[in-house]
């Protein structure tokens, strides 16, 4: 092989070697999913792994599974692998904070992602702004029901995200005196156990003008309770605005309207957060992302609007 060959080969290789040195992750993340069976999560979980390539973050992601003691021992071994920074969407929003205790006194810190925590440090919290999506979905009944009328809310109380929703949602309607909330059930926010959750509300109370479901697979849930019973009138609002979820909006179902949230933006912002704390530059304590309502018209124009 010729010498000046030889040597540019050489070269090519050492660049090559700097350049994937360049590359090695800075910082490594913990993140401990609430679930990976909800395209909530799948889109928001999208969102974290977009931003941490841009920064070039290393992520080992988990889940919880609704499960506190398995979320609790994904946590231990993210401070036995020595993680620069940890992401939570609890499981239980009281349950997790021994955990996120011993995070604290590794000096490991911890940020909070749909799901507040309660009872110990958190450096920042992402979330929609649940508050304010409660509002909508109470306005939204209240203009359905002609305000008046017993209602329902099937819940989920565990979670720090669900209680704002509800609290924005019992705020707005306590505004309409002829609207009633006659029944809360925690439905544990998957569609098994909402549908039973709503079997026994509807049992109790026939005559129900309108429910208030915390997340979408809650809503499909009384959905399919709703059309069972043979609930025709029933107006349902859910919170997420899934595919799915969209799709039995635009086909008339009892399912009327969605709160829809951003998951991937949640996921950006919350990678934002955290390279904001490594820069020394402290973030805020809460960053709310927006949500909005959405009815069968904004539904179908979702369902067209060209991808990019």
């Amino acid at each position: 092989m010729p010498r000046r060959l030889a040597l540019l080969l050489a070269l090519a290789a050492l660049v090559g070697c700097k350049v994937k040195e360049s590359a090695a992750p800075t910082k490594t993340i913990g993140v401990s999913l609430l679930t990976r069976e909800q395209d909530f999560y799948r889109q928001l979980e999208g969102g974290l792994r977009d931003e941490a390539a841009k920064k070039g973050y290393r992520l080992i992601i988990t889940t919880g599974d609704f499960d506190l003691a398995k979320q609790q021992s994904a946590i231990d071994n993210f401070l036995v692998q020595g993680v620069d920074a940890i992401i939570v969407c609890p499981t239980d929003t009281k349950g997790i904070a021994p955990a996120i205790e011993k995070a604290n006194a590794a000096n490991i810190p911890v940020f909070t992602a749909d799901i507040a925590a309660q009872g110990a440090k958190v450096v920042s919290h992402v979330a929609s702004d649940n508050v304010a999506g409660g509002r909508l979905a109470g306005e939204y009944v209240a203009k359905a029901i002609g305000g008046k009328g017993d209602i329902g809310i099937i819940s989920q109380p565990e979670l720090q995200s669900v209680i704002d929703r509800e609290s924005g949602f019992r705020e707005t309607i306590a505004k309409y005196p002829d609207i009633h909330i006659v029944a809360a059930i925690n439905g544990a926010g998957v569609r098994d156990r909402a549908l039973r959750a709503a079997d026994d509300m509807f049992q109790a109370h026939p005559k129900l003008a309108a429910v208030f479901a915390i997340n979408d697979e809650t809503a499909l849930g009384a959905l399919s309770s709703a059309q069972t019973h043979g609930l025709k009138d029933l107006v349902i609002v859910g919170y997420d605005a899934t595919p799915e979820a969209l799709k039995a909006i635009v086909q008339g179902t009892q399912l009327k309207a969605d709160v829809a949230q951003q998951p991937a933006e949640i996921g950006r912002r919350t990678i934002d957060a955290i390279a904001a704390h490594f820069a020394g530059q402290p973030p805020p304590a809460v960053v709310a992302v927006p949500v909005r309502i959405v009815d069968a018209d904004s539904a179908r124009a979702m369902a067209t609007a060209p991808t990019t």
